[in-house]
């Protein structure tokens, strides 16, 4: 384990549990739905037939689960705690997606919503020369109680 790891470390772990952030609105419209659904070849017609999704219980098309799940690379973006140590970063080389622990899709985002995140940094760990986070994702619908989705993200930062 490089000293940079151990260090990283030491900034980060005081923070388990307890670092939380809430990130910016953003519009989830009918063409980024169009386009995930070209991109993935998932055309069913609740996310891209507008008429025939009003006669559906949710009475509008609605988003992939999988799209907004995409999305939380954007969403987190603009969730970073202002509290964050940068000296935690110092010496990093890379950081990679590694994957999530448990993904629940909740509610459905109908079109025209508008999400955001909120990021608790749940665990902590130390994996060779890289920092493991777990960040609990809530991707929370803008006026409604249930959110879209709950995702326990795995990232790592691997430093020098």
């Amino acid at each position: 384990m490089s000293e940079n790891t151990e260090k990283a470390y030491a900034l980060f772990k005081p923070a388990e549990g307890k670092e939380s952030a809430t990130g910016d609105w953003m519009e989830v419209d009918q063409e980024r739905i169009n386009q995930f659904a070209d991109v993935t070849l998932d055309h069913q017609f609740i996310h891209v037939n507008p008429e025939r999704a009003k006669q559906t219980p949710f009475g509008a098309t609605i988003a992939h689960g999988f799209l907004t799940l995409s999305l939380l690379t954007r969403l987190g973006e603009s969730a970073t705690p202002e509290n964050q140590d940068p000296a935690r970063f110092e010496g990093v080389i890379m950081g990679v997606n590694y994957g999530f622990e448990k993904v629940r899709f909740v509610s459905p985002v109908k079109v025209g919503s508008k999400i955001r995140v909120h990021s608790l940094l749940s665990k902590v760990e130390i994996k060779g020369d890289a920092i493991q986070q777990t960040r609990t994702m809530t991707v929370e619908i803008e006026g409604e109680e249930r959110p879209a989705l709950v995702a326990d993200w795995l990232t790592r930062l691997v430093y020098a």
